[in-house]
């Protein structure tokens, strides 16, 4: 009788545990929206591509882009050319690009 105390103990910690590490990860579908929202919308947005872990897009309209929203996604830098982006994504680039590709 004792022993099953203990493993009903060590399931709920296994349940709790799992509970904590899915809450922590990022729901990349809706971070890819927040995106292209912050980057003034998908009509906005001219091309794109993928480097490794920075993310280049060009923009018809660099004043509608939110620089401050994209770094509160996580990105670690921002590069501005004329109408042309720069987005440091660091590891998590991959997972927009693929993202990215099934919303735009």
């Amino acid at each position: 009788m004792e022993y099953m105390q203990y493993i009903i103990i060590i399931i709920i910690l296994v349940v709790i545990a799992l509970a904590i590490t899915r809450a922590k990860k990022k729901d990349f579908r809706l971070e890819a929206n927040k995106l292209i929202s912050y980057l003034g919308g998908a009509s906005n947005i001219i091309g794109y591509e993928f480097n490794k872990s920075r993310f280049i897009v060009n923009v018809h309209d660099v004043t509608k882009v939110n620089k401050d929203g994209i770094q509160k996604l996580g990105a670690r830098g921002i590069v501005e050319i004329e109408n042309q982006l720069k987005i440091i994504l660091g590891e998590n680039a991959k997972q927009f690009e693929k993202y990215m590709k099934d919303l735009k």
